[in-house]
C-alpha cells in the first residue's frame, strides 16, 4: 500500500490553554504545527520543550511545535485555528493578512462577539469560517496543560473546512456540522455568560457553581437572560433550555477553570466586554433587560483592574 499522504501544516494562533491543547492534539496526530503568539513566556517554554499535555492520570508527553511572535515566519499558511482572546483579535486579523494563503482559511473557536466581524474586516468573508467549542483546557504553566473537559466543536458550513474538519476528527475532536452560525454564537454565549464571570468573580471550578444555591441561581438568570435576547434577535439557540444547556456544560466540565478564571488569577485582561457586555449591549438594542448580566459585566470590570500589556497575554 502506498504511504498515506503527509498531513497539512496547521498555524494556531495563540498560546494558551485551548491553543495548547489543539496544538498537542495535531501534533500528536503528526501535522507540523506552528503556533504564533505575543507572550513571551509561552513562546519560551514551546521553543524549549515542545508543548506538553498532561493526562488524567498526571503522565506527561511533549510534542513538538514550531513558536514564533512573527506572522513573516508564517507565511503560506493555508488552515488557521484562532485562539486569542477576543479582544486580540483585531491583531490576529492583521497577522493573519500577511501569512494566509489566497485559498486558505482562518477558523475561530473563540468566545464573545465580535471576533468573525474582525477577521472578516482583514481577510473577506471567503476566508474565515466560524466555529464554538464546549471543550474545557487548564493551563498549568506556560505550554503545559490538561484537558478539563470533553465537549464538542461546531463547525458553521464553509467550502474551504473539510480537510481541517477530518484532521480534527482524526486527533480525536468531536466535530459537528451547524448550518446558522448566529446560532451557534449565540448558544455558546448562553453558556459563557452563565458560567465564566462566576466561575472568576467566585474563583471556583465549573461544577462548584452547582453546589452552590445562590451561584446557581445567578447562572440560571444570566442564562435566561441571554437567551431572551437572542429570541428577540430572531437567532434560534441550537437548544430547547438555555439552563439545562449552561447546567449540562458546568456538570461536564465540572474540574475546569474557565477560561475568564485563569484569566483573573494571572491578573490577564478578561473577555467580559465580548460576552456579557455584549448582551448588555444586544438588550438595549432590542429592549430586553439584562440586569444580571450587566451586574456581572461591571463586577469582573473591576475585579481585572487594570489591563495589562497585551504583548503579555496568552
Amino acid at each position: 500500500m502506498p504511504p498515506d499522504p503527509p498531513l497539512s501544516p496547521v498555524l494556531i494562533v495563540g498560546t494558551g490553554a485551548m491553543a495548547c491543547l489543539f496544538a498537542a492534539r495535531l501534533a500528536a496526530l503528526g501535522a507540523p504545527v506552528t503556533m504564533l503568539g505575543s507572550w513571551p513566556e509561552g513562546l519560551q517554554a514551546l521553543r524549549q520543550n515542545g508543548v506538553i499535555l498532561v493526562d488524567a492520570n498526571d503522565a506527561e508527553q511533549a510534542y513538538p511545535v514550531r513558536a514564533t511572535d512573527n506572522a513573516a515566519d508564517c507565511a503560506g499558511a493555508r488552515f488557521a485555528l484562532v485562539l486569542v482572546k477576543s479582544w486580540q483579535s483585531g491583531r490576529a486579523a492583521a497577522q493573519l493578512a500577511t501569512c494566509l494563503t489566497t485559498d486558505g482559511v482562518a477558523l475561530t473557536l473563540q468566545n464573545g462577539m465580535g471576533n468573525r466581524e474582525k477577521l472578516i474586516q482583514s481577510l473577506g468573508a471567503r476566508r474565515v469560517a466560524l466555529g464554538v467549542t464546549t471543550l474545557g483546557a487548564n493551563l498549568l504553566e506556560p505550554g503545559k496543560v490538561r484537558l478539563a473537559g470533553d465537549g464538542v466543536i461546531s463547525l458553521g458550513m464553509h467550502s474551504h473546512l473539510g480537510p481541517l474538519a477530518e484532521m480534527l476528527r482524526a486527533a480525536r475532536f468531536i466535530v459537528e456540522n451547524a448550518p446558522d452560525p448566529d446560532a451557534l454564537l449565540w448558544g455558546k454565549l448562553v453558556i459563557n455568560a452563565a458560567i465564566n464571570p462566576l466561575t472568576a468573580l467566585l474563583n471556583v471550578p465549573n461544577g462548584e457553581l452547582l453546589e452552590r444555591p445562590t451561584a446557581r441561581a445567578l447562572l440560571v438568570s444570566a442564562a435566561r437572560e441571554t437567551a431572551a435576547v437572542a429570541v428577540a434577535l430572531g437567532i434560534p439557540l441550537p437548544y430547547p433550555d438555555p439552563v439545562l444547556a449552561a447546567e449540562t456544560i458546568a456538570r461536564r466540565t465540572a474540574a475546569n477553570r474557565s477560561s475568564m478564571l485563569q484569566d483573573v488569577q494571572r491578573g490577564f485582561h478578561t473577555e467580559i466586554d465580548a460576552i456579557c457586555g455584549a448582551i448588555v449591549s444586544a438588550g438595549e438594542q432590542t429592549g430586553v433587560p439584562t440586569p444580571v448580566n450587566r451586574t456581572l459585566w461591571q463586577l469582573v470590570k473591576a475585579l481585572e483592574g487594570k489591563p495589562k500589556n497585551d504583548r503579555m497575554m496568552p
